[in-house]
Order: structure tokens, then C-alpha cells, then sequence
């Protein structure tokens, strides 16, 4: 692989122009195609195989006509302080507001809550249902500012008003004061840890062109594959954090060559042949476990599984490419103003890299690691396990508009909702019976409307609702408790069990469902997954560090670490998300489970983040001690090379993640603090604490592999060797020398 990539970067450097030119061309062709596409569609999660996605398809094959409805909104009416909706001034402002909306442009109907019952028992509150003929995202701008306007005049009559529903849910778009503070501290980052603005910036520029690619292709991609915006905030996130850093790896190994005195383009096939190595190992590490996701079987989790992989293969690319490309253009400027006066002298006088001067940072703390290993791994592990124990608490569920922030009119309406008609009228239960196999569609109904009513936390079952063909009949169970608590939880399972024997008796099926049951059934889905997926990764991780280090215990090593990481990164999420703790610091104003996806989400990005600096440190360790070091050596040797690239690679990615942490919206707010907790405990505890001090501990045997699994094991040569064997670092090849080179094994 080596020899391979190394003849790609210098072909690169020599046609920099033809290679650059590709790129631009890419760029505008992406976004040509994204200008033209329609507009993609926000959809509602769905779980296919469980009970109440079930329930959903068999409502859209007998009840056809539901299909046609599109976006809904709730106008939810408050009377003054002592007063009533119902009262005559009040009631006949609720009424002109129904009327200024009802067969406005784009409205199917608009429900009077006089006649439908919609009043609360205390007459103080009152909504109406507004349903649309087209979804949230085809809705125009005046028929929401029609709402608004209704909205508005009831107001200005003395009423409180609040619109919930889905009518004024938009997609997130990204580009917010905190995802613009993230690129910021990372361009500073660059620029302190390369010491050269024309090299901080060479990374952001390829980083930024890959994700504008990546970013162009979801947009283009998002009506036919019914991608949402939260894919493309996925990608965007993690094609900026990977490509800034494959960037920098690469830049910092040309970097290195160049100061060893290798020619410009010899530097660049090197820097592509070893760092662009670890980069296409790291890359596709990201890339299968994302892609695992698909097995889980939630089509959302799999687009965004996708849409993820597709952004780090395109960063990937970038990075074996137009990296090496752009140091064609930009020369010497690409290296540090100290080492362009060193290399500037003649051989003869240029310092030789490392015999003078004050250690470096990571020199010193690697060789305190090796002299106190113990207790460098016994706090490192017992503050990661610390972290972890919120972990066992760790509840999953799906966000609903009593997450959003309370200055949000959907968080105002599902408050006066649920003070006006009980914490579960937000969440109602929808009880499908196919009567088809009954002998008496009637008596049926009726028998499972009685079960119902019995089962004890059911607050009210609305009447029953029969199909034109009279084969099905749908009501509505209002539960006591709010949709995200526990005893909802056990309600739903409670009346799944009830009617099962009614199911016995007539034959009928009865299915349970609604957004609140379907949040239940994926959120349990994800819990037995989450073992299966967690099993599936540790074993690819083991297997694929086998092959890279060609060793049995730095994979095992690998794995824990990992381990440890993204239970204290779970951890942080309970106490953050569930407990409250320091959620006011990132506008959480309303604590729950955590967002059902984010566990395994997490896990298949962390996975393949983690490899990729177990890979970069590790790299150098073992290119050290196969050439001879001594286990100790080798472990300076890698902090030497790359631990401070390993840091800012590190802090870049923290600071791109936590970047994301102010968007409103709970699904990205859950995915910045978790990934960038787990980035940050991966990187500067397991891998530079925990990691070294375990291979001081295990010495040679760190290295050790069975003769068997030697054979048998392919040989990736991610440390370059091939190329120290066929391209000596003091003889600068010819062109016609380069394309003689043998490949080697892969």
C-alpha cells in the first residue's frame, strides 16, 4: 500500500494543475446538481418489523385517505387570569382567528374546539387542529405567516396563544455563531501546531472543499434517497473534523521529510506513502463502522450511516490527492519559518533533526509515562470508570417538542396542553383493530374499547373510528403521565398484554401504536442492539489492529481503551441530558432520556475516530522498534514524531463537534457533547496516557504475534517499510526509477 499511494502523491505533485482543476471541477458539478435537485422531505422515524410500525402500514392500507393530509398545526388558546374560552369575548376571538385561516391557501381544514369538544374541563384552555395540504416543508411563507397572523390577533384580544404541531418545523441549516467559533479554534490550533499560515491553510482548504462536496451530494441526493437535514449536518461535522486532520497528518509527515532534506516531490510521495497510509486505514475504519449501522434496521440511522461514510471517503480522497497537489503550488511556505532557514543552509550545516535542543512536550510525557506507568494507567482508568457510572443509568427515548426551549411557541403549546388536558394528551396511544378475521366487527371494537378503559394509567379512549370497508377500527388512548415517562413505558406494554387475550377470544389483531409507542419500540430496539453492534466493532477493531501492528496485544489494548471511552462519553451524556448537569451552559432548559440513536450512533463514529489515533501514535512506535528501539525508545520515539500532531488533530475535532453543540436542536445537540466528550477522553487519556503505560508494562510482548496468525495476516504496511527498503531517503529517484518500483505486498 505504501509504495502505491507513494507513486499516487508524486503523480499528484507533478500534475497539480490537472489534479486541482478535477477537484474545482467536482465542486461545481456537486453544487450544479444540489441547485437544481428538489427540496428533500423531514421524515418521521420509523422501525420496521416492531408492532407499531406494523400498526402505521396497516393504517395506510385501510385508511388511504389519511395519506393525503400533509403538515398540522395546533392553535392553542389560554383565557386571561379568572376567565374562560368560552366566555363571549373570548369565544368570539377564538372563532375569527378559526375563520381568518379556514380556506386560506394551502389549508385542508380547521377545527372548531366548540363543536369538537376541544375545551378543557376548567373552560380556560382550548386548541383547534389546522391540517394542510402540503408537508412542513412545502408549506410557503404567507400561509406560516398567515398562522402567525391568526395567532397575533387573538393575542391582541386578550388571549394567550402558542402554535405547536409540525406546520413551523424547519430543517436546521448549519452555519450558526458556535459552528463558525468551532472552525475558529481549529484554524488557531493549525496554525500554533505547524507554525505556518500557508499550512494551516492549506488543511482548512482542502477540509473545507471536501465537505462542500460531500455537503452538495446529500443536498442532491436528498429527495430520491429521502435524506434529511440531519444527515447533512452529519456529514458536514464529520467531513470538516476528518479532512482538517488527514490534512494535517500528511502535512506534518511532508513536513518532516522536507526538514530531513528530501526533495520537494520526494517528500510528498513519502508523507502519502506513510501518514496517507494510516489515513486510508483510519478512513476506512470510519467508513465500515458507519456503515454497519444499516444492520440495526432504522432507515434514518442508515442514511445517516451513510451520508457520514460518504463524507470521510471524499475526505479520504482530498487527502491522497489535492494535499500532495497543493504542496506543488505552494512550496517551501508550506514549512515553518525555522526549518525554511535550515533547509536553506548547505548539507554540510544544517542541524541534524533532534541531536540539540530541549526535549519536546511529548518527550517529556512519554518518558514520565515510562517511569511511573502504574500510576499513570490506575488514575487514567479509575477516572475513565468514574465518568462511566452515570452510564448505568443511561435511558433512551425520543425528543418531542418538550425538549425544544421554552422561549419556542411549541414548547409554550405543549405546556398549556398539557396543563389544560393532562401530561399524556401530548402523547395519545393509537389502538388498531383488523377485524378481518372476526365474526363481529362490533362486538369486537367494543370488547377492546372496554379493555382499554380498564387497563390502569388509560385517562380517556375517544370513540372508535371504523375503515370504509369496515374491516378496521382506530381509537385514541389518552395516558395519564407525560409521552417520555416510565409509566408510559409500562402503560403501553400493559395494554398490549390486556388485549392479547381479546386477540385469543375473536380472533382479531390488535396493534398498538402512535408516535409515543413507536418511540418506545425504537428506543428498546436500540437497547438490544447496542450489545450485538458494540460486539460486532470491538471484534473488527481487534481484527483490523491485528493486521496493521501485526500483534496480539495492542489491538486487545486498543479495544478496552475504546471501551473506556465511550462509557465515560455515555456518561456524560446522563448526566448532562438526563440529570441536568451543566445543561443550562448549552441551552438545555428540559432534561430526559437520551436520544434513542445516539448510543450506537456514537459508538460507529468514535470507533473509527479512535482508530485513527491509535494508528497515528502507534505508527511511529512500531516503525521505531521494528528498525531496532528498544520497547521504551520506540514509545518516545512515537511522542516524538506524532503525539503533538495527535493532540491538535485532538483539539480540532473537539472544537469542530462542541462547534455544533448550539444548534437548536436536540439530536445534533446530543451528538456534538457526546462526540466531543468521547474525542476528548479517547485521545489525551486512553491514547496518550493509558496507551503508552500499558506498553511499558508489556515490553516486548506488546509486539508479540503468533507464528500461525504471522502467515496467515496480511502484510498493509502502514509504517512505509516498503519504501525503506525500495526509495532510499538520500537518493532522490528519477521519474522512470519511480514508476520501476515494485509494490510490495499489500
Amino acid at each position: 500500500m505504501a509504495t502505491f499511494l507513494y507513486r499516487i502523491a508524486r503523480w499528484a505533485f507533478r500534475r497539480r494543475r490537472l489534479v486541482t482543476g478535477l477537484w474545482l471541477a467536482a465542486l461545481v458539478l456537486a453544487g450544479v446538481a444540489a441547485a437544481v435537485a428538489p427540496e428533500g422531505q423531514e421524515e418521521d422515524l420509523s422501525m420496521p418489523g416492531t408492532e407499531s410500525q406494523k400498526a402505521f402500514d396497516l393504517l395506510d392500507e385501510r385508511f388511504p385517505e389519511s395519506n393525503s393530509q400533509g403538515a398540522e398545526a395546533r392553535l392553542v388558546f389560554q383565557a386571561p387570569d379568572g376567565q374562560r374560552v368560552t366566555a363571549g369575548e373570548n369565544k368570539a376571538a377564538v372563532e375569527d382567528t378559526i375563520g381568518a385561516l379556514d380556506g386560506g391557501d394551502q389549508v385542508a381544514s380547521a377545527t372548531d374546539p366548540y363543536r369538537t369538544g376541544a375545551v378543557s374541563e376548567d373552560g380556560t384552555i382550548a386548541y383547534s387542529t389546522i391540517t394542510y395540504t402540503a408537508d412542513a416543508v412545502d408549506l410557503t411563507e404567507p400561509t406560516k405567516s398567515a398562522l402567525e397572523d391568526a395567532a397575533s390577533q387573538a393575542r391582541d384580544a386578550g388571549l394567550t396563544v402558542e402554535i405547536g404541531g409540525s406546520a413551523l418545523d424547519s430543517e436546521e441549516e448549519p452555519g450558526g455563531t458556535t459552528e463558525l467559533i468551532g472552525v475558529g479554534v481549529a484554524a488557531v490550533v493549525l496554525v500554533l501546531a505547524l507554525g505556518s499560515l500557508v499550512a494551516a491553510g492549506l488543511s482548512l482548504l482542502t477540509a473545507f472543499l471536501g465537505v462542500a462536496i460531500a455537503f452538495a451530494l446529500v443536498s442532491a441526493l436528498a429527495a430520491p434517497l429521502g435524506l434529511t437535514s440531519t444527515v447533512a449536518i452529519l456529514a458536514l461535522m464529520l467531513g470538516l473534523a476528518v479532512g482538517i486532520d488527514y490534512a494535517l497528518f500528511i502535512t506534518s509527515r511532508f513536513r518532516d521529510e522536507r526538514a530531513q532534506g528530501s526533495e520537494p516531490e520526494e517528500a510528498a510521495g513519502r508523507a502519502v506513502g506513510t501518514a496517507g497510509s494510516a489515513v486510508v486505514f483510519a478512513g476506512a475504519t470510519v467508513i465500515i463502522a458507519l456503515a454497519g449501522l444499516g444492520v440495526v434496521g432504522i432507515p434514518e440511522l442508515t442514511k445517516m450511516g451513510m451520508g457520514g461514510a460518504g463524507a470521510v471517503a471524499l475526505a479520504v480522497l482530498v487527502a491522497l490527492t489535492l494535499v500532495p497537489a497543493l504542496f506543488g503550488f505552494f512550496g517551501r511556505r508550506v514549512l515553518s519559518r525555522r526549518v525554511r532557514k535550515a533547509t536553506s543552509r548547505p548539507a554540510s550545516r544544517r542541524p541534524v533533526p533532534g541531536a540539540a535542543g530541549r526535549p519536546g512536550l511529548g518527550t517529556r510525557w512519554a518518558r514520565f509515562v515510562l517511569r511511573r506507568p502504574v500510576a499513570v494507567l490506575m488514575i487514567a482508568g479509575l477516572g475513565l470508570g468514574t465518568l462511566a457510572l452515570p452510564a448505568l443509568s443511561l435511558e433512551l427515548g425520543l425528543p418531542g417538542d418538550e425538549s425544544k426551549p421554552v422561549e419556542t411557541t411549541q414548547r409554550r403549546a405543549y405546556d398549556l396542553l398539557s396543563e389544560g388536558f393532562g401530561p399524556g394528551f401530548n402523547g395519545p396511544l393509537t389502538v388498531v383493530v383488523d377485524t378481518s378475521e372476526s365474526t363481529d366487527t362490533r362486538a369486537t371494537t367494543d370488547l377492546v374499547v372496554k379493555t382499554v378503559r380498564g387497563v390502569d394509567g388509560v385517562a380517556s379512549v375517544g370513540d372508535p373510528v371504523l375503515s370504509q370497508t369496515s374491516d378496521t377500527a382506530v381509537l385514541t388512548a389518552v395516558p395519564r403521565t407525560a409521552p417520555n415517562s416510565g409509566e408510559t413505558k409500562d402503560l403501553v406494554h400493559a395494554i398490549r398484554g390486556a388485549v392479547s387475550g381479546v386477540e385469543a377470544d375473536t380472533g382479531a389483531a390488535i396493534l398498538v401504536t402512535g408516535t409515543t409507542a413507536l418511540n418506545i419500540d425504537i428506543s428498546e430496539a436500540m437497547s438490544d442492539a447496542l450489545l450485538p453492534y458494540l460486539t460486532v466493532v470491538i471484534g473488527l477493531a481487534v481484527l483490523l489492529l491485528m493486521v496493521v501492528f501485526r500483534s496480539v496485544l495492542v489491538p486487545v489494548k486498543a479495544a478496552l481503551g475504546f471501551l473506556l471511552s465511550v462509557g465515560a462519553a455515555f456518561g456524560v451524556l446522563v448526566a448532562v441530558f438526563q440529570w441536568g448537569w451543566a445543561a443550562d451552559l448549552i441551552g438545555i432548559e428540559q432534561t430526559g432520556p437520551v436520544m434513542s440513536l445516539m448510543p450506537i450512533l456514537i459508538i460507529g463514529i468514535v470507533f473509527g475516530l479512535a482508530m485513527d489515533y491509535e494508528v497515528f501514535l502507534l505508527t511511529r512506535m512500531r516503525e521505531a522498534y521494528v528498525h531496532g528501539a528498544l520497547p521504551g525508545e520506540a514509545i518516545v520515539n512515537g511522542f516524538r514524531h506524532s503525539g503533538r500532531v495527535v493532540a491538535a488533530a485532538a483539539i480540532i475535532m473537539i472544537s469542530v463537534f462542541a462547534g455544533f453543540i448550539g444548534m437548536n436542536s436536540p439530536t445534533i445537540q446530543t451528538m456534538g457533547v457526546g462526540l466531543a466528550a468521547a474525542v476528548a477522553f479517547d485521545a489525551f487519556v486512553v491514547r496518550m496516557a493509558i496507551a503508552p503505560a500499558v506498553l511499558a508494562l508489556l515490553g516486548h510482548r506488546a509486539w508479540w504475534l503468533p507464528r500461525i496468525l504471522d502467515r496467515v495476516l496480511p502484510n498493509v504496511d502502514v509504517e512505509g517499510e516498503a519504501l525503506s527498503r525500495h526509495v532510499p531517503a538520500s537518493a532522490p529517484q528519477s521519474d522512470a526509477a519511480v514508476r520501476r518500483l515494485p509494490v510490495g505486498r499489500d
